[in-house]
């Protein structure tokens, strides 16, 4: 339950600290005195969108701070989860809002995400606006209504988690059955492709090997010449010219005859004769090359035509070096082998879809069938509080159709019927009055609050489009109601009012520097008799009013 409430800066409240009682608290207060206010502030706490604009004016920030008792144990298993402390059952839930609209949540002074925030929230607190009554028309609230009175949850639970598998192994299955055709489709050209590229059997770094090589035998004969030319200056063939080696022996001879007088001559003759070894090794090579040197017009068309198929193959396939045409070959290979593959995964997919179809459909059977075993009973339980609600003759009917195709929670079309008049029930949603759809969902809270674990449960006027003993019918469903849990009711209705344990009264003044605030108090019960007959006389409270609101307040 709701133990205590703390706002700070939030729009018009500038600071509220509340204690509340158990069983049924009543909230009043004259229309724009600030009771959506607090419904919002506690909205911050059940982890809606924070922004900067909930900042009371001037204010840094704004803080909402709520205090809970007798918590639940599966939100001690949520906070264990996420290492928030559990605090013995107490939980001081805290919501920050910055001025950049940043908001930071904290659950017993631990930060938390705020979507744990909103978790262990569904938990604490329910909040029934008057929005949520047109929620009643949402075919998926009216199969959530009835799957959680036939105690579904966790088979429906079962069921989308199977629908959820289910689906994911049929995209798989189609995108792999997309993924095998088009590479069937291509599977002649990527064939062609690695053919070609595997026939091709380029080397890496061949291409820069036939380079050298075609400039070699594309200029073989100057190649030839220029070096057979320096054989002939070095080493004449006619014999008529002194060879440079046979000069250079010569003046060995004589530098070796001349160093008996000069000392220096010896190592000159020594250079000299280095220099007759260093030459005759360098004709060698020459006329190595000159042996080697390949004139060949074949050998030279051959190479010229491998270079001209590499830069070919460089053109077709984009690429620039001998490696890439290889990664690419390897690349086509693996198309033509994945195709295999793909086959293999895509018959392990279809058995694992044949499997958990036969899960899914026992599933949704047994679903459906728990659905429209426990559709007569609630049926039965709603239409009965309906009718002590002054609609004696009101008829309401759970309908159950086959839906056009399996969704994520079943194969079933769930509506709700009613009739006023008892006669051809229509969807609620086409029938009932503003009157007659508060009534509905009243009876539908205090039936599902007995089968829901929550502490607190908050109207916002659901006796909307009531008044006279309807509303004091609704006021004792409604009080019934907090005798199991704590209910907050914010209303307009005095027959409603004077049900409650507590009465709370939320009002706006004008401060001394101008400001409008909020605030809410608790009424001691002289208060609470003049404001039940505020509600009941308005603005002008008369002596009948106030007998008629002590009289209310006696009857409860």
């Amino acid at each position: 339950m709701l133990k205590r409430l703390e706002i700070h800066n939030y729009i018009l409240i500038d600071s509220l600290e509340i204690d509340f009682p158990e069983g049924l608290v009543i909230i009043s207060g004259q229309t724009g005195a600030g009771k959506s206010i607090l419904l919002g502030a506690l909205g911050l706490l059940a982890g809606v969108k924070a922004d900067a604009s909930v900042i009371s004016e001037g204010a840094q920030n704004c803080t909402v701070e709520a205090v809970f008792c007798g918590v639940s144990e599966s939100v001690r298993e949520m906070l264990e989860d996420s290492g928030a402390e559990w605090n013995d059952g107490e939980l001081i839930i805290r919501r920050v809002v910055a001025p950049s609209g940043r908001s930071r949540t904290f659950i017993n002074d631990c930060p938390v995400p705020v979507q744990l925030l909103s978790s262990v929230s569904s938990s604490l607190f329910d909040i029934h606006s008057q929005r949520a009554t047109m929620d009643l028309l949402d075919p998926f609230r009216q199969l959530d209504l009835l799957d959680r009175f036939a105690g579904n949850l966790d088979l429906r639970e079962s069921y989308t988690a199977s629908h959820s598998r289910l689906q994911n192994l049929k995209e798989r299955s189609a995108a792999l059955r997309e993924q095998l055709a088009r590479l069937n489709r291509e599977k002649e050209y990527n064939q062609a492709q690695f053919r070609q590229l595997e026939s091709a059997a380029v080397k890496e770094g061949e291409l820069e090997e036939l380079d050298a090589e075609q400039k070699q035998l594309a200029n073989a004969e100057d190649i030839q010449t220029g070096l057979c030319g320096i054989l002939e200056a070095l080493n004449p063939s006619d014999g008529e010219r002194t060879s440079a080696d046979s000069s250079l022996k010569d003046a060995v001879r004589v530098l070796n005859k001349l160093s008996a007088y000069i000392p220096s001559a010896t190592e000159l003759s020594s250079r000299l004769e280095s220099l007759r070894l260093e030459l005759e090794d360098v004709l060698g090579e020459i006329e190595s090359i000159v042996s080697s040197v390949d004139s060949s017009p074949d050998r030279l068309a051959r190479v010229e035509e491998r270079m001209s198929l590499i830069y070919s193959l460089y053109q077709k396939f984009s690429c620039s070096t001998e490696a890439e045409l290889t990664a690419l070959m390897e690349d086509y290979r693996s198309r033509l082998v994945n195709t295999g593959l793909i086959e293999e995964e895509l018959a392990s997919v279809e058995e694992q879809i044949k499997k958990e179809t036969s899960l899914h459909d026992n599933l949704a059977a047994r679903l459906s069938e728990a659905r429209k075993k426990a559709s007569g009973n609630f049926s039965e339980q709603v239409q009965e509080m309906i009718r002590g609600l002054e609609l004696q003759q009101a008829v309401f009917s759970v309908d159950i159709t086959p839906a056009a195709s399996a969704g994520r929670y079943g194969k079933d079309n769930v509506v709700f019927l009613f009739s006023s008049t008892g006669r051809n029930p229509v969807p609620v949603a086409k029938c009932a009055s503003g009157g007659e759809m508060s009534r509905i969902m009243l009876c539908l809270k205090a039936l599902m609050a007995r089968f829901v674990s929550m502490p607190t449960l908050i109207f916002d006027e659901i006796d909307t489009g009531v008044s006279g003993s309807v509303a004091d019918k609704m006021g004792s469903m409604i009080c019934e109601m907090g005798k199991d849990m704590q209910v907050f009711a914010i209303t307009h209705l005095p027959q409603v009012a004077a049900k409650g344990n507590a009465h709370y009264l939320v009002a706006k003044a004008i401060q001394d520097n101008g400001r409008t605030s909020s605030s809410i108090s608790k009424l001691s019960e002289q208060e609470r008799v003049m404001e039940i007959a505020r509600m009941l006389s308005g603005s002008t409270v008369t002596e009948a009013a106030v007998a008629n609101a002590v009289s209310l307040l006696q009857a409860k």
